[in-house]
């Protein structure tokens, strides 16, 4: 079941000027595109695009900073993060769970350079511990 939209046009500030606003839809419309892509790339994070997007939205238009925030993808993710500076547990886990299996399958199967293989795992293990420790109001 749907949940029926809401205005969240309390939260927009448009600027002043028509150019940077104008400049804000397209820059924040290119966040959300790299969000979309994030979906598909586990390299590139989802979340902090729409986050990013967000931003630009609440600078430069009530109707795409709705339509961001009542999405039924997007819209959790970013009002979590905006209300409770939280993530979703599931979501922490299916993303930590992803960049494992991309970033082994990166290092078993095309990185030849042991010195870049282990670059690649320490950076990993740092990113999913950071991601694990983004607090989650719904842990088990």
């Amino acid at each position: 079941m749907e949940r029926p939209p809401q205005d969240f046009s309390t939260h927009v500030r448009k600027h002043h000027s028509s150019t940077v606003r104008v400049a804000l839809v397209l820059l924040g419309s290119a966040f959300v595109a790299l969000g979309v892509a994030g979906i598909f790339l586990p390299v590139l994070p989802t979340t902090p695009f729409l986050l990013v997007a967000a931003a630009c939205y609440a600078r430069a238009s009530r109707r795409f900073y709705n339509a961001l925030l009542n999405n039924r993808w997007f819209g959790p993710a970013v009002l979590e993060w905006q209300q409770h500076r939280s993530i979703r547990y599931r979501t922490k886990l299916i993303s930590i769970a992803m960049m494992a299996v991309t970033l082994s399958i990166s290092i078993v199967f095309f990185v030849r350079d042991p010195r870049l293989q282990a670059a690649l795992a320490v950076f990993g293990l740092a990113l999913a511990v950071y991601m694990y420790r983004i607090p989650s109001r719904d842990r088990p």
